[in-house]
């Protein structure tokens, strides 16, 4: 055991950051993947049929309760060494893009805790059909459209920052760019999308694959000591 953390400890601390990043991919494909096939409602679902979702399925949510510590570790490594990575060269420009890269990461965790949350006390209050549970519901959905921005600020700030410093492909910081786009677009359309089940969803989704494929590749990226 001491001879492992020995070795973890003479890593690069940008190697981790990409071993985390894949750690961090893989943990949320798992767990959004369980929780889609069980049917998790979607923002705009109704709150008579959210409540039977969580009454049918509270292992199921204890158990994306479970893997959001991981991911929550993982990201927050990720983040810390690209930003370590990329002040190296933005000390010199006076830029500071992996701040808001890093600040993006660190919301977005903040606020996925918070909806991880929510679904697991849905699980649990007593009057799964209260007011109190569609309140809790309403937030919930506003919270999980709204860390869009947060996603899109992350994408923005580590893909200008890794194209500047010259760690990413042109294609990578483009599909972090389109990624921003998509997601900060269909947060600005929460309004529609809170009170009915709405096929804006698809954009939310289209954009969440492709900021999955932005994180995997980054990670890929950092491990790889040519790229660095």
């Amino acid at each position: 055991m001491a001879s492992k953390a020995s070795n973890l400890a003479s890593w690069d601390f940008s190697r981790i950051g990409g071993v985390a990043a894949l750690g961090f991919v893989l943990v949320i494909l798992g767990s959004n993947g369980v929780l889609v096939v069980s049917g998790m409602p979607q923002p705009g679902t109704d709150i008579a049929d959210s409540s039977t979702y969580f009454s049918n399925h509270a292992g199921i949510a204890e158990f994306a309760w479970a893997c959001a510590p991981v991911a929550f570790v993982c990201v927050t490594l990720f983040g810390a060494s690209v930003a370590a990575l990329l002040r190296e060269h933005e000390r010199a420009d006076g830029t500071g893009w992996s701040l808001v890269g890093l600040a993006g990461l660190i919301m977005q965790t903040v606020t996925f805790a918070a909806i991880t949350a929510i679904r697991f006390t849905l699980t649990a209050i007593p009057d799964r059909g209260s007011a109190v549970a569609g309140g809790l519901w309403t937030l919930h959905n506003a919270l999980f459209i709204g860390n869009g921005v947060f996603l899109a600020l992350a994408m923005l700030g580590l893909s200008v920052g890794g194209l500047r410093a010259g760690i990413l492909r042109k294609w990578h910081a483009n599909l972090g760019f389109t990624s921003a786009a998509i997601l900060f677009a269909w947060t600005l359309l929460a309004p529609l999308q809170l009170d009915q089940r709405s096929p804006l969803g698809l954009i939310g989704l289209v954009g969440w694959l492709l900021w999955v494929v932005w994180v995997a590749t980054y990670g890929v990226t950092l491990i790889r000591p040519a790229r660095r």
